[in-house]
């Protein structure tokens, strides 16, 4: 009766439902450990960047002081698209509004392409989760299934007709749970980080478009002067 016992001389249907929800499982971790890893290292450039943002560097300096194939991340990203945009619209208009409703769309483009980053891949949590129980659950109601089958076959009814059954149903339910658990705690775990994250990529975007917008309110000033 031990657990492997049970699973190499479970039913076909059972097999395949223990199957289906180990490949859950370790896709399920692969995620974490990725994400986790990623996560990981967006709070370290979005630490970095916010030091050497708000250390009083030159933002043309800072724009331009980049490595070749450098790809931002975070805050940095959100930077250098809105600074990309002022850079080009300044030229080409006298209208402030105009300049920094460009710098605002380009901005909102990189935050939506760091929150699809920051989310990659938790919605494969989030179905592991929610569905793993339920597939669990198919194989606890096929083993009982099984177990009432051999019970109306069997002359007389004895626990060792029907304990198989019903071994390798709870040991559906297990593995149900087992890949749910730890996809749960991390899915809410990595949203929760991702979530802070994007805030403050957020906040940032609103206090760097503070900054462009006392700029040019300073350079239309002087102009008038």
């Amino acid at each position: 009766m031990s657990i492997p016992h049970l699973i190499m001389n479970a039913s076909l249907v059972v097999q395949l439902v223990m199957l289906l929800l180990l490949a859950a499982s370790i896709a399920s971790w692969v995620v974490i450990f990725q994400r986790s890893f990623a996560l990981r290292r967006a709070r370290k450039a979005q630490k970095a960047f916010d030091e050497r943002f708000w250390s009083g560097v030159d933002l043309n300096e800072l724009y331009r002081d980049v490595p070749e194939n450098y790809e931002a991340q975070g805050s940095e990203h959100v930077f250098r698209a809105g600074f990309r945009e002022f850079n080009r619209l300044m030229p080409k208009t006298r209208s402030s509004e105009a300049v920094l409703d460009g710098v605002q769309r380009s901005q909102r483009v990189a935050l939506s392409r760091e929150e699809d980053s920051l989310n990659a891949n938790l919605t494969l949590l989030a179905t592991v989760a929610s569905a793993s129980p339920y597939i669990g659950l198919f194989g606890t109601v096929w083993g009982i299934m099984g177990s009432f089958q051999s019970l109306s076959m069997a002359q007389q009814a004895t626990l060792s007709t029907v304990a198989p059954w019903i071994a390798e149903a709870l040991v559906a339910t297990a593995m149900g749970l087992f890949a749910a658990i730890p996809a749960v705690i991390f899915y809410n775990r990595l949203s929760s980080i991702a979530s802070r994250l994007l805030g403050e990529y957020e906040d940032f975007a609103e206090e760097f478009h503070s900054i462009l917008h006392r700029n040019l309110q300073g350079r239309g000033g002087n102009q008038a002067a």
